[in-house]
């Protein structure tokens, strides 16, 4: 029942972080997702292991929003708001509904995963990739690769318990974050330079 919840938690988030704008609300979202991210690898790793996701998680969002915090918003991109976000909610539908035709028979590529995994591991990566494809914003594009990492962490979980590999992938999560965060102050210096 938990992993169900998690699985709508993974899908209502990804499309939020998708359709959203506000920075805050992005931050709110991502941190919920690893949260369901933590749940759904819990059902592999034990308890210990599995927290280590949500912590990282958590440290990520609050580097890139601590980053986010200090930059000035763009206008340009809120005037084009409504129809953009018409158009996004509409991509997150169709990529859904090609999430559900793979889903069904992704349990067979890999035995020892739960539905539930396989469906929240899509979902994250399909959405991921999603907005990967429609933003070239630094800030919006380390938000997709750590939607798409953490889909593959939870088919992952399924494959290997390794403690050194659960360490590993926790260093590229903060790494990736660490290098938006970098890109978010660098391309704000750039510009009250010029």
């Amino acid at each position: 029942m938990l992993s169900i919840l998690a699985v709508v938690l993974l899908g209502i988030t990804s499309l939020f972080l998708l359709v959203s704008r506000d920075w805050r609300w992005t931050i709110v979202a991502l941190v919920l997702q690893y949260t369901g991210v933590t749940i759904l690898v819990a059902n592999h790793w034990p308890m210990g292991m599995a927290l280590v996701k949500l912590v990282v998680g958590w440290m990520a969002s609050v580097a890139l929003g601590l980053t986010q915090s200090g930059q000035k918003q763009d206008l340009a991109e809120e005037r084009s708001w409504p129809s953009s976000r018409l158009f996004r909610l509409l991509a997150g539908g169709l990529m859904m509904l090609i999430i559900s035709t793979f889903a069904s028979k992704g349990q067979g590529w890999l035995p020892g995963a739960a539905s539930t995994q396989v469906w929240g591991s899509f979902i994250l990566i399909g959405i991921g990739l999603l907005q990967l494809g429609m933003t070239a914003q630094p800030f919006r594009v380390v938000i997709g690769l750590l939607t798409v990492l953490s889909g593959f962490e939870v088919i992952y979980a399924v494959v290997e318990s390794s403690v050194l590999v659960a360490g590993l992938l926790a260093a590229v999560n903060l790494g990736l974050a660490l290098t938006g965060a970098y890109l978010l102050t660098s391309s704000a210096i750039e510009g009250d330079a010029s």
